[in-house]
């Protein structure tokens, strides 16, 4: 299952964005900007570019997370928030020897379709480790044929074979990723991905991603979350019906939630 660790933050991100907009709503010159700036005023600041809609400020915040337990599925979803850094552990240099993989919960919970799905599994671990097999063998010649030594021509061998036997490799591979992402794109994801209707993967990452993010920064992400906290559900005949519901669950959510 997901596990998200928050790896490192802007230190004092409130307070950046509250000097931010400070500077677009005052003549203070840049060394003058902490002055006066008390707890309240920090929070009052945070909570007027909210209300007015002036998000802009709030990039100055960034958030830097530690992902694993996930699938490359989740990695094709996530990867759709364009305005985030990405590090991904590549199929390409790591090879997949006894890959671990993520399985839904539907198909857990059913012995059945648990029972094939595993067998699809080690079946394809079988295939990539054979192929990975005869291509290693293969270019490892071509290598030594170049006046490569043993060694050498082993390494470059196998690195060579990894990048074509990969794509066997099923979507519910395990990945591991760093993110980061600055507070506005966070709300942005925040709104889509805890949504619920929002596959059960990337929400329970948006999720883990909030309840940290709220830990650290309360006043920023007072407001953050699927769209029906603060107003009409947008899904329209899509919608999931439980706003209510939903509302009581993400209110205490953040410190010690």
């Amino acid at each position: 299952m997901p596990q998200v660790t928050l790896l490192a933050y802007t230190p004092n991100p409130e307070r950046t964005v509250a000097c931010a907009a400070k500077l677009c709503y005052s003549s203070s010159t840049i060394n003058d900007l902490n002055e006066g700036l008390t707890d309240e005023k920090v929070s009052s600041f945070v909570e007027m570019l909210s209300e007015i809609g002036h998000e802009s400020p709030i990039e100055h915040a960034s958030f830097t997370f530690g992902i694993e337990g996930v699938s490359r599925s989740l990695l094709a979803q996530i990867t759709r928030h364009r305005i985030a850094s990405y590090s991904v552990k590549s199929q390409r240099y790591v090879a997949e020897g006894s890959f671990e993989y993520v399985i839904p919960p539907e198909i857990a919970e059913d012995e059945d379709a648990l029972a094939l799905y595993k067998e699809v599994m080690d079946k394809d671990q079988c295939v990539y480790d054979r192929i990975t097999e005869i291509l290693t063998a293969k270019h490892k010649q071509e290598f030594l044929s170049e006046g490569k030594d043993e060694k050498t021509a082993t390494r470059l061998a196998q690195k060579k074979a990894i990048e074509d036997a990969r794509f066997v490799l099923p979507n519910a591979c395990e990945t591991k990723m760093v993110v980061t992402m600055n507070a506005r794109s966070l709300h942005n994801f925040f709104r889509h991905r805890c949504c619920n209707r929002a596959q059960w993967e990337i929400r329970d990452v948006a999720n883990q991603m909030l309840m940290l993010v709220k830990n650290v920064s309360p006043e920023l992400f007072k407001k953050a979350g699927p769209p029906c906290l603060n107003g009409p559900c947008p899904e329209g005949k899509m919608s999931c019906g439980k706003a209510k519901e939903i509302r009581e669950l993400y209110k205490g959510m953040g410190k010690n939630g």
